[in-house]
Order: structure tokens, then sequence, then C-alpha cells
């Protein structure tokens, strides 16, 4: 009894899971206030999770997106629910990302608490999805590279593809964006980073955080203890 007591009171374990450190960063901070209801135990860029954890929460910056997401891979033979954060809400998309196997799939939009209360909605054995698509028009979460020179989320994202050497269509599909709404955060991207160019804006890229990092971050106890950190 005591022992199941014990487990019962202990936060809920997660991983948050993306290829950009300023990004399992950002959401990290954004959840640390929580920390007595989910606990951060590991941070991973381009790395599989190795933590046991209860869920993986998987932010779709710059990173394939819902129903593309290698659940398998991501769990890594674990009992952790999935959980996909991003800012694309297509019902069809968020369906297919459910039928693979996903336990929620929240918008970026949503505030620290109501992130935090579907993930305590998830590991409850529920299966979380967007209540509509215009909650995701609040604003993305979270920190990403690229923040200070005024690039949006969005902005931010498809500069990112395009830092990875993907052409307008390909982060278009990649993105589930119009090519249209790609070329227009492509001239807005470019005009606040003072780039006409595409070998310019891959080359700013580079310089700036746009590469994908290879990083991990452990803290099994959630609360800044027992850190160990690999990097590329």
């Amino acid at each position: 009894m005591l022992c199941r007591m014990s487990v019962a009171s202990r936060p809920i374990h997660i991983a948050i899971v993306n290829d950009y450190e300023i990004v399992v960063a950002g959401v990290a901070a954004m959840l640390a206030p929580h920390h007595d209801r989910v606990a951060v135990v590991e941070l991973d860029s381009s790395v599989p999770v190795i933590s046991d954890v209860d869920v993986i929460l998987y932010d779709t910056f710059g990173q394939v997106q819902g129903d593309g997401v290698d659940l398998e891979d991501l769990v890594h033979g674990s009992d952790a629910r999935v959980v996909i954060f991003s800012w694309n809400l297509q019902p069809e998309l968020v369906g297919r990302a459910i039928a693979k196997g996903a336990s929620g799939y929240l918008s970026k939009g949503l505030a620290a608490e109501d992130v935090v209360r579907a993930i305590e909605e998830v590991h409850a054995g529920k299966i979380v999805t967007p209540d509509d698509e215009g909650a995701v028009n609040g604003g993305a979460a979270g920190d990403w590279p690229g923040r200070e020179a005024g690039l949006t989320a969005r902005e931010a994202e498809v500069l990112a593809l395009i830092t990875q050497g993907l052409s307008n269509q390909e982060i278009a599909d990649k993105s589930y964006l119009s090519i249209n709404s790609v070329k227009t955060y492509v001239r807005t991207a470019y005009r606040k980073i003072g780039v006409t160019r595409r070998a310019q804006a891959v080359v700013w890229g580079m310089q700036h955080g746009f590469e994908p990092d290879r990083m991990r971050s452990l803290d099994p106890q959630g609360a800044g203890g027992g850190r160990r950190v690999e990097t590329r």
C-alpha cells in the first residue's frame, strides 16, 4: 500500500523530443512551474529517449509531422505514451496520428496549465485531441531559433527547413502548408533577417542555430539533480 501511494503521488515523468535544443529547452521552461505535477526528466535532440518515462512530448518544430512520426522509434520498447505538440491541427492529420498510436495531440497555442492538464489526462488513459482548429491561432508555446530576430514560430520553422536543404514544395509537403503560405513565410522571414536569396538564408540559418542539434539532457529527479548531457 505504501509503495503504491508513493508511486501515485510522484509527478508524471516526461521526455521532450525535438531536433532543436532551444525548442526542447523552451518547452521544459514553460512546464517548469508545474514540476509538482509533471517532471521533465529527459530532453532529446536527434537521439532516442532512454529514460523510463510516462509520457513523451514530441514537438513538431522542423520535424516530421503528426501522422509521419515513428512512434515505435520514439517509445523504444517502453510503455510511454506519446503526445504530439504541434500547430498543425488539421482534423485528418490528428486522426491519422491517433490511429497510428499517439495518445494525445495538443495545440502549441495552449497555455502551460492546459498542456499539463492534457498530459495528466493522457497519463490517466484518455485520448486527448484539439477542441477546434482555431485554438492554434493564439501563438506557439515555448521557444525557437530566430525568435530574438523577430521571427514567428512559423517563419522560423520554414527557415529551419530551408537550412536543412528543403525546397518550397518539400517544405509545404512536410509542414502541411499550402505552397503560397510557404512563399509568404519565406518572404517575411527574409525581410526580418535581411537577406534576399536562399543561399544567404542558409548561411544566416547556420550561423543562428537553425541546424539540428544532437543533444541529450537527463535529470532523473526532474528537479535539476543528476544531470548528464551528451552533445554532438
